[in-house]
């Protein structure tokens, strides 16, 4: 690591207030350049305590960056990922704020619930698929809190990768039933189809990130527990939302979910 604790906090109140607050602020790398994966992290898990702290309760994790173009281009073997708090929930069909949010996007998702704990290293497809409970239809409402959505990966990770709503619904499916490298998904805005997609753009495999997520907290002694909410990463790119629009999401063998901001 390379940024004193005190940083690191000074950074996570700056991030957290800009969530809280609907602000937008200069990615942190403009300020320190040497800031290292772990400082992301940890600037990432000291929003999380903070949350914690105040009542909060953790009810999942989000995988993002999980196409294997994009880690390429991004110069990283590995998704990154982030937290779900209670709050960041909207029921299917519900209504979101646009005055809480910065510049919201939406991203298609499968989501997977655990009823056995995963524990990496060595965690693989197989292993994510047994321990799920089933996977359900999901829309995540991505708000990075940087300017103009502007930012390098060590900001987006400190930034709890961009988290902000989501929105699970539709039927709950059996993982081991579906092949979910071919679910199709049709994100629909206002009505009309504006992204198209199937789960395999998600490093081959939906599960793949799951595994990968529980790979890396193996290697910090954590692991994922059961109960676990799981967003695996966006199908497509993200689409633009703003007041009025209304957003549903229809997956192959698993219903639609929908959400309408205002």
């Amino acid at each position: 690591m390379k940024l004193a604790q005190e940083v690191i906090e000074q950074l996570a109140i700056r991030l957290e207030n800009c969530e809280l607050q609907a602000q937008d602020t200069p990615k942190i790398t403009d300020d320190h350049p040497d800031m290292d994966w772990d400082d992301a992290y940890a600037i990432q898990n000291e929003i999380k305590r903070r949350k914690i702290a105040r009542g909060a309760r953790i009810v999942g994790l989000k995988a993002g960056l999980t196409s294997h173009a994009k880690m390429k281009q991004m110069g990283v073997e590995t998704p990154v990922f982030g937290f779900l708090a209670d709050y960041f929930s909207v029921a299917d069909g519900g209504e979101i704020d646009t005055g809480k949010l910065i510049h919201p996007k939406v991203e298609p998702e499968i989501a997977f619930v655990t009823k056995a704990p995963l524990r990496g290293p060595g965690c693989h497809i197989g292993a994510v698929l047994a321990a799920t409970d089933f996977v359900i239809p999901a829309i995540e409402i991505i708000d990075s809190r940087y300017r103009d959505f502007k930012f390098d990966l060590k900001s987006v990770v400190a930034d709890n990768c961009s988290s902000s709503r989501f929105v699970v619904g539709g039927r709950m499916g059996e993982a081991a039933g579906l092949d979910l490298r071919t679910t199709g998904i049709v994100l629909e805005k206002n009505g009309e189809p504006v992204a198209f997609g199937a789960g395999a753009a998600v490093l081959g495999h939906p599960a793949a990130a799951v595994a990968m997520l529980a790979n890396m907290l193996g290697e910090k002694g954590e692991e994922i527990p059961a109960g676990t909410l799981i967003l695996s990463g966006g199908i497509t790119e993200a689409v633009a939302v703003q007041a009025g629009d209304a957003v549903t999401l229809r997956a192959q063998g698993l219903g639609s979910v929908s959400v309408r901001f205002r």
